[in-house]
């Protein structure tokens, strides 16, 4: 691909341009966000014809910036962050071309919602022990199994989905992923009610669910090498995401902190010190992944993001809990609610302490990105592997 010419003048102007003939103000909504991808200014990084113009990364916060200064609709990324950043980006990468053209639009659009097929009950932090197995069927495959953790599988119409097509291989070798249509007949969606009351968790079942060939991403039995580049925009979709300065739990904190001076103690001061130095830190750390995404795809580094992202978030939830008191153990719907988003920081202290008990969890472990860190970044000895040339098939369950 030739280096692009767009620079952000010219996208400044483009945007200009778009907003001229679609007005915010009087332009349906859906019309007007598919109007935008098709004018390249979806994903600017991505190809033209597919959401972008092929320009350099880092300027697609100045064509957010143009458009919410003009009042314009955005396409709801918090209710379809799994799409946004794990399967767009992986469809790009690995989907043939009849795949982009069919899934990137209604995707980036939210018209079609997605969720992640991959942790199981016996293979949550060693997800290449997965069995559920998908089996070859003429042009389609069979696939049997269940799923778990699967968050607004209950909202989602497709699924990003690894399964097991070769047994008799070692673990890494025979993985398959698939796009799944929720849709199909055989998918049941249960709720997991989480330590907040509510159920943005799922497992899911599949029986006999028959998915088409066309609908494999990836060729068959590269499943891992697939799922590990969603795996790392996942980990920077989580820990990644810009913020401004004292933003987020953070300013959470702050704010409880200044507007009871009653509850300050030299040692809570300390800590919300220390704790304020490690946040700015970790923006400052953001900035520079940023940067490097801006010329090339996620690597392991993310895991430190999303790794410091979930310590810091339990730490300023801790610490906000410590200084309400009892005030902070007041928690006002404890019912079982299946929500669209997750609303973290529009929520009590007590729901905020609860919920980032598992941010160490998802995305990922923290014990296991401890694991990627040591031995993908810093390069350290591996951890011994006594199944790595054992048959899946063969290995103690």
């Amino acid at each position: 691909m030739s280096e692009s010419t767009v620079d952000a003048e010219d996208l400044r102007r483009r945007v200009a341009d778009f907003l001229a003939g679609h007005d915010p103000g009087s332009t349906d909504r859906l019309e007007f966000l598919r109007a935008r991808f098709d004018a390249g200014l979806a994903w600017v990084n991505f190809p033209e014809g597919l959401g972008g113009l092929g320009a350099p990364r880092e300027l697609q916060s100045i064509v957010e910036a143009e458009f919410a200064a003009a009042g314009a609709p955005d396409n709801n990324p918090r209710r379809n962050g799994i799409g946004l950043g794990m399967a767009a980006p992986t469809i790009l990468a690995f989907g043939t071309e009849e795949q982009k053209k069919r899934f990137l639009r209604p995707l980036w659009t939210g018209e079609e919602v997605w969720c992640q097929l991959f942790s199981e009950p016996g293979a949550g932090s060693d997800l290449a022990a997965l069995g559920t197995r998908a089996v070859p069927d003429g042009d389609e495959w069979v696939v049997n199994g269940q799923k778990v953790w699967t968050s607004t599988a209950h909202t989602a119409d497709w699924a990003i989905l690894v399964t097991r097509t070769d047994p008799d291989v070692p673990k890494h070798r025979g993985m398959t992923y698939f796009l799944c249509d929720m849709s199909r007949p055989g998918i049941e969606v249960r709720p997991l009610r989480q330590i907040t009351g509510e159920a943005e968790f799922n497992e899911v079942f599949l029986s006999d669910v028959r998915i088409p060939d066309a609908h494999r991403l990836g060729e068959v039995g590269e499943g891992w090498k697939v799922a590990t580049f969603t795996l790392n925009n996942e980990r920077v979709a989580i820990g990644g995401n810009a913020m401004p300065r004292e933003g987020g739990m953070l300013g959470k904190v702050l704010a409880t902190w200044r507007e009871h001076p009653e509850l300050r103690t030299p040692e809570l001061r300390e800590r919300l010190l220390r704790l304020w130095a490690e946040q700015e830190a970790f923006r400052l750390a953001g900035v520079r992944l940023r940067q490097q995404l801006a010329v090339g795809s996620p690597g392991p580094e993310g895991s430190g993001m999303k790794l410091a992202f979930a310590r810091l978030s339990q730490a300023l939830s801790g610490l906000e809990l410590e200084l309400l008191g009892e005030q902070g153990l007041r928690y006002d719907d404890w019912t079982l609610r299946r929500p669209e988003t997750v609303e973290f920081l529009g929520r009590e202290a007590g729901y905020r302490y609860l919920r980032a008990k598992g941010n160490s969890i998802e995305g990922g472990t923290s014990e296991i990105l401890r694991n990627v860190i040591s031995e993908r970044v810093l390069g350290l000895p591996a951890e011994p592997r006594v199944d790595k040339d054992i048959a899946w098939k063969d290995l103690p369950r």
